[in-house]
């Protein structure tokens, strides 16, 4: 997955139905740009260095994958869409919305058309008031003083007024409230660690991640998988009923709910595509006797992926003991889970095909799968 930076973005506007296009602002940068993690105040405060109506201003602070000059470009963007005609001077003027990059964590930037932090912001108070909400702590990197420092120092008198409206956090329509577990599920290479740091990381839940990389037999089984495939099983058997067993009994009282990449019934999925028959059924035997009082998913989703998809995600993660993984393997596996969940009636499965969607680098194909494992009715 791409680093994640945290990026502060300032907002104004002082034509039309201000706080209208504040919070489309808002609801733009969450789509285009990335999860908004903090929204400031809003605050009233005169037009600076020219006459005009009052403004309207607020900061947010906005985790993103992108690079400051793709953050740029996305931004005027969406200034455009949302009405903002390009300068034809460069005095200032009155304008729909206005959105300014403050920070890109500690970066530095300087170029023609870019500077972060932005040159100005510790001589504006329309600029620091509402940081102080969101970030007072937060170092400038070339300052060397925190928001508040730079708040406490600053020459500007203009007048400030708390404005009694908020803004809404376009986030919190993607609510994951009906879930304390939430297990992501699907064939080799689907997404589904991918889906579950991402989730994790945006909604504030405990990440359980299946600890496969650290099995010595499946590069053995990989090679060999009839002589290494009740021994990789029952390795996975063991492995998955520590990890599962310690997480979920872990509570962690800052975090909202737990996410998983994978459910331990994948054991009984896979043992049976991998095992002779005979195998299978001791196999099962152990499986029910040590996963009986292993708590349930709330919700299970299973991420469909066409075998082409996955055999070029596998190609592009590049894991030497995945690479000659043949078709016919990943099409038993996929149709080993799809029986699998048609005789679960009581769990709770949202079967999602996601072969036409790249969720990982595509913002939209993500806020996608959000609604679609957020809508009210499941598959199962």
């Amino acid at each position: 997955m791409k680093p994640v930076k945290t990026i502060h973005i300032a907002l104004g506007s002082n034509k039309g139905n201000k706080l209208q296009f504040l919070q489309a602002a808002v609801d733009a940068i969450f789509v285009n740009v990335g999860v908004i993690k903090k929204i400031s105040k809003v605050y009233k405060t005169p037009a600076f260095g020219f006459k005009g109506d009052d403004f309207y201003n607020a900061c947010i602070a906005v985790e993103t994958e992108y690079k400051p000059k793709k953050v740029l470009k996305l931004l005027q963007d969406i200034e455009l869409k949302l009405g903002r005609v390009s300068k034809t001077t460069t005095a200032y003027e009155s304008r729909e919305i206005d959105l300014d990059i403050l920070f890109f964590e500690a970066e530095v930037v300087e170029e023609n058309n870019l500077v972060i932090p932005h040159l100005q912001l510790q001589n504006r108070k329309f600029v620091l008031q509402p940081l102080l909400d969101i970030a007072k702590d937060f170092k400038h990197p070339t300052l060397n003083k925190t928001i508040e420092e730079l708040d406490r120092d600053c020459k500007d008198i203009s007048r400030i007024e708390h404005v009694n409206i908020w803004l809404k956090n376009p986030r919190k329509a993607y609510t994951f409230n009906n879930y304390n577990y939430l297990a992501i599920e699907g064939n080799i290479g689907a997404g589904k660690t991918s889906l579950a740091n991402k989730i994790s990381r945006d909604f504030n839940a405990k990440l359980i991640l299946e600890r496969f990389a650290d099995n010595p037999f499946l590069p053995k089984f990989y090679k060999a998988p009839e002589r290494y495939a009740f021994t990789l099983e029952m390795s996975f058997l063991a492995d998955r009923y520590q990890q599962i067993s310690d997480d979920l009994s872990q509570l962690d009282l800052f975090k909202d709910f737990m996410v998983s990449d994978y459910d331990v019934n994948k054991s009984l999925i896979f043992s049976k595509v991998t095992l002779p028959e005979d195998e299978f059924r001791l196999y099962r035997k152990l499986f029910y006797q040590v996963y009986k009082d292993i708590a349930k998913p709330d919700l299970y989703v299973y991420l469909y992926q066409n075998t082409e998809r996955l055999q070029a995600n596998i190609k592009k993660r590049g894991r030497n003991y995945e690479k000659n993984i043949k078709d016919d393997y990943l099409e038993k596996i996929n149709t080993g889970y799809l029986e699998f969940l048609k005789s679960q009636p009581n769990m709770n499965v949202k079967i999602i095909d996601v072969s036409e969607k790249d969720f990982v680098k595509n913002r939209e194909d993500y806020l996608w799968l959000l609604n679609e494992i957020n809508s009210a009715e499941a598959d199962g």
